[in-house]
């Protein structure tokens, strides 16, 4: 061995011997360093590895929440607040009557296209080779444009296919629609020439149709002509919204002593409405009512402001200058066993009881009469209100 291989064995050697006692004082300052507290938490957390959890409940160490189980508590959560909104127990007969009532026009509203159109089926009271006539339910639409999920329009071809005699492709046309909160004699046509023959006589005031309302307060006097034109008005104030109102065209003449005529506004609707009050009792009248014209809202109208007795539910037409639900007498809701804090549920009680058609191809004139829904012959029980011959429709 040269020399200076010798010394390069000697470096290589000692820098060996140098690392390993490096090695060892460095060991050796981390123990000295760290306390024995902390060297068994690190030694138990390298030793003992997390472990999977058992699928039983543990106070202690909770699995991680799921988005799914997240969904199903906000359900719950959900849930338990639309029963707390609506009383299990209602306080009287009449509530829960108006409580099932609104479920069950919600649940139509929602439901599956074929399961209303099975629900219309059943409702039929006239048909023949031309026309069909249905018991309309309250709150379903006709037309489309609302928020309901459904309206009566558009399961027609569902009806038409579960209508006897009736072939595949074939639709059925709403000759004379009924607004949402109406219930009665809804007119249906097989064809659309019979509906444009429908709607041509109805436009010359030759369909004859008969309501029914309930009103507060009695008419004076109990029968008459209400003349008076109607327009659509702009309601300021807290909640600006619009409705139908009167638009006169005579007023109270300077004097006082007559009347003056006014000319007519540009877009008033001429609207005529006869009226006949049937029988009354405990502030509460049952009214028959014959529109001569077809305006928007305009029984309602006529009722609420020019004789000044709405119709009971109709929370709409209650308040000219507001939105709010109707204001009842204590005699009255004391009759009815409601509770005013719960008028807001009333559904409006405007029934389309009776529609007369002239004969069409030689057939002979045509009269169909709608059985009266089960919470408006309540109502009238309960305001002891004789009702006259007529059917009930214990269904609705």
């Amino acid at each position: 061995m040269n020399s200076y291989s010798a010394v390069s064995f000697a470096c290589n050697h000692d820098l060996s011997h140098l690392s390993k006692m490096l090695n060892c004082l460095i060991k050796t300052r981390i123990r000295c360093c760290v306390s024995p507290g902390v060297a068994s938490m690190l030694a138990r957390t390298h030793v003992t590895a997390p472990k999977k959890q058992p699928s039983g409940p543990d106070p202690e160490n909770k699995p991680p929440l799921r988005a799914i189980d997240l969904a199903q508590k906000i359900r719950r959560e959900k849930a338990q607040a639309e029963k707390t909104s609506i009383p299990k127990s209602p306080v009287s007969p009449l509530e829960k009557s108006v409580l099932e009532l609104r479920q069950l026009s919600q649940q139509l509203q929602n439901v599956h296209p074929n399961v209303l159109a099975k629900h219309l089926h059943k409702s039929i009271i006239f048909q023949n080779q031309e026309l069909i006539v249905i018991n309309k339910p309250y709150g379903v639409p006709v037309q489309e444009g609302s928020a309901a999920k459904n309206c009566i329009y558009s399961v027609l071809p569902i009806l038409a296919k579960m209508m006897d005699g009736m072939k595949g492709g074939s639709q059925l046309h709403t000759c004379i629609g009924l607004d949402k909160e109406i219930t009665g004699a809804l007119l249906l046509a097989r064809n659309e020439e019979v509906a444009n023959h429908i709607q041509e006589l109805h436009k010359h005031h030759q369909v004859e149709r008969k309501y029914l309302v309930v009103s507060v307060g009695v008419p004076v006097p109990s029968e008459g002509v209400i003349d008076i034109p109607v327009i659509e008005r702009e309601v300021t104030g807290s909640q600006p919204h619009f409705k139908m109102g009167l638009s006169p065209v005579y007023r109270m003449s300077d004097s006082g002593e007559g009347v003056t005529r006014v000319r007519a506004h540009r877009q008033a609707h001429g609207a005529v409405t006869k009226y006949r009050v049937l029988e009354s009792s405990n502030g509460c009248s049952l009214v028959e009512l014959q529109p001569i014209t077809g305006v928007k809202h305009q029984m309602r109208v006529h009722m609420a402001y020019a004789l000044g007795c709405p119709i009971i539910g109709d929370h709409k037409y209650a308040h000219w200058n507001k939105l709010a639900p109707q204001r009842l007498p204590d005699a009255v809701l004391k009759r009815l066993g409601i509770q005013q804090s719960k008028v807001r549920y009333l559904p409006l009680h405007l029934h389309a009881r009776q529609l007369t058609l002239p004969g069409f191809r030689g057939q002979d004139d045509i009269s169909v009469s709608c059985p009266l829904t089960r919470f408006f012959v309540s109502t009238l029980r309960k305001l002891q209100i004789s009702l006259p011959d007529y059917r009930t429709d214990e269904t609705l």
